[in-house]
């Protein structure tokens, strides 16, 4: 699976963290609290967290304000991936992609089905790159966010991972 070259020192990526809910808040929010401990413990940034309602243009404002920061890399979400009417983080993120990542969902539902089966169908977590940043969607619950961090976002947000990472890539995101 995932082979470290040790031989390479680490490069800690500044991460936001956003959860996506009309019910939750920081007392609340288990799952950003999972994606925080997990990429910390792992040796990279929490460069922000925030917390906004299942709306279009409430996740489209955050996600543009955390593009335009140089000091963030990458933005991670939890929730709203679903099929409910108030499911539109997914909408929210491909409308700012300028490449999608189509291996992130793909692989997320994969790995997901070896967990829960057929079920997997029904997330719709999403990938790509927007202003030189790294978007990703995750579903809402604690357990999609271990599996989105412990088997892919840990791997490829480490510079160190072979045979290759999105990490090596950030310098050249922007070019034209």
């Amino acid at each position: 699976m995932a082979r470290i070259d040790e031989s390479r020192p680490f490069l800690p990526v500044n991460i936001a963290v956003l959860t996506v809910s009309d019910t939750r808040d920081l007392t609340t929010d288990k799952s950003g609290d999972t994606l925080a401990e997990r990429l910390t413990a792992d040796g990279h940034n929490l460069a922000d967290r925030a917390i906004v309602r299942d709306d279009v243009r409430a996740i489209v404002d955050q996600l543009r304000r955390w593009i335009a920061d140089p000091q963030i890399d990458v933005v991670i979400s939890t929730g709203g991936t679903g099929l409910t009417g108030r499911d539109v983080t997914p909408e929210a993120f491909e409308s700012l992609f300028e490449k999608k990542i189509d291996g992130f969902g793909e692989m997320f539902r994969w790995l997901s089905f070896e967990k829960i089966g057929t079920s997997a169908l029904q997330s719709r977590a999403t990938g790509g790159l927007a202003g030189g940043t790294y978007l990703f969607a995750l579903p809402g619950s604690p357990s999609a966010c271990r599996d989105g961090w412990d088997l892919i976002l840990k791997w490829q947000l480490d510079n160190r991972h072979r045979p290759c990472n999105l990490v090596e890539l950030m310098p050249r995101l922007t070019e034209v």
